[in-house]
């Protein structure tokens, strides 16, 4: 690829291909299970050998009636072990995977998970397909274990994923999806979080082209996916978010309306990272424990 409109071109065919997020044929399944955490190959192989093994911790709840599946922030540093416990105790057991250069997937010598997301244009799609790919397979051995329902909780990037996952994988009957919006590329230009990958961008590419090129990354075209019956849908967005700005989040939210989607949209009064304090926290954990007893 030799300039921005091929690299375009390919990501509008990524965009029209409903088998992009799809397992490939021949997968590797190759689980194993261990104290608590289950182990198994990607489907997709990186540069970073590390990388191409995922980690998941099982909190088991003692129940095979639900379970939900976490897919963390950017850069997180550790697991949540109160929302794992949490629902755990609740009849609902909950598995927290790592997403591509998290956790024990991380690039030796990294501080941050950079290869995730990135100025690398090509490598942040390859890293986010990755992640939904590890997540549908991660699903599709809930289901071979017998989980009846399975959930998603998506935080900030990992909410990309989540809602990418969910579009897809008609096993997944709940998604909950904390600090979104559409476009991952506002999201990046827009974000201050992600000044640095604008400052990087920017003097060789502008806005609508990024648009374009992180086009399989926008969950705006998954919209009418996101909107089937059979998905329980819930948000929670934050009114002074500077990391994923309110307007952006608020622009999702209109086409998820308007593909006929009903989301259950819960807004607080605090910043992106003031979410995870009290009592942001708790109400957030609240409206998203009536998302998994629904229908219960």
């Amino acid at each position: 690829i030799t300039s921005i409109g091929e690299f375009c071109a390919l990501a509008d065919q990524a965009v029209a291909d409903p088998a992009f997020f799809d397992e490939p044929s021949g997968s590797d399944q190759g689980f194993e299970r261990l104290d608590g955490w289950l182990k198994f190959p990607s489907d997709i192989s990186t540069d970073i050998e590390e990388n191409n093994v995922v980690w998941a911790k099982i909190t088991e709840s003692g129940s095979f009636d639900q379970a939900m599946v976490i897919f963390h922030h950017w850069n997180a540093s550790a697991r949540n072990r109160q929302i794992a416990n949490f629902f755990s105790q609740r009849g609902i057991t909950v598995v927290e995977i790592a997403m591509p250069y998290h956790f024990e997937r991380s690039r030796p010598g990294s501080v941050h998970a950079d290869y995730m997301l990135s100025p690398n244009l090509g490598r942040t799609i390859q890293s986010v397909r990755q992640a939904v790919l590890d997540g549908r397979k991660l699903i599709r051995w809930l289901k071979s274990e017998g989980y009846r329902e399975i959930s998603v909780l998506g935080m900030s990037l990992g909410s990309w994923v989540a809602a990418i996952v969910a579009a897809h994988d008609l096993a997944v009957s709940k998604a909950s999806l904390f600090l979104t919006a559409g476009s991952l590329a506002d999201m990046v230009w827009t974000g201050r979080a992600t000044r640095s990958i604008r400052d990087s961008l920017e003097p060789d590419i502008e806005l609508t082209d990024l648009r374009r090129a992180w086009g399989p990354l926008n969950l705006e075209n998954y919209a009418h996916s996101l909107a089937r019956p059979d998905l329980d849908l819930q948000v929670v967005l934050a009114k002074r978010d500077k990391v994923v700005l309110p307007e952006l989040s608020e622009r999702f939210m209109q086409r998820l309306k308007d593909a006929g989607a009903r989301p259950n949209i819960l807004e607080l009064n605090c910043g992106h990272y003031s979410l995870a304090m009290p009592p942001y926290i708790l109400l957030a954990g609240l409206s998203l424990k009536r998302l998994l007893r629904r229908g219960r």
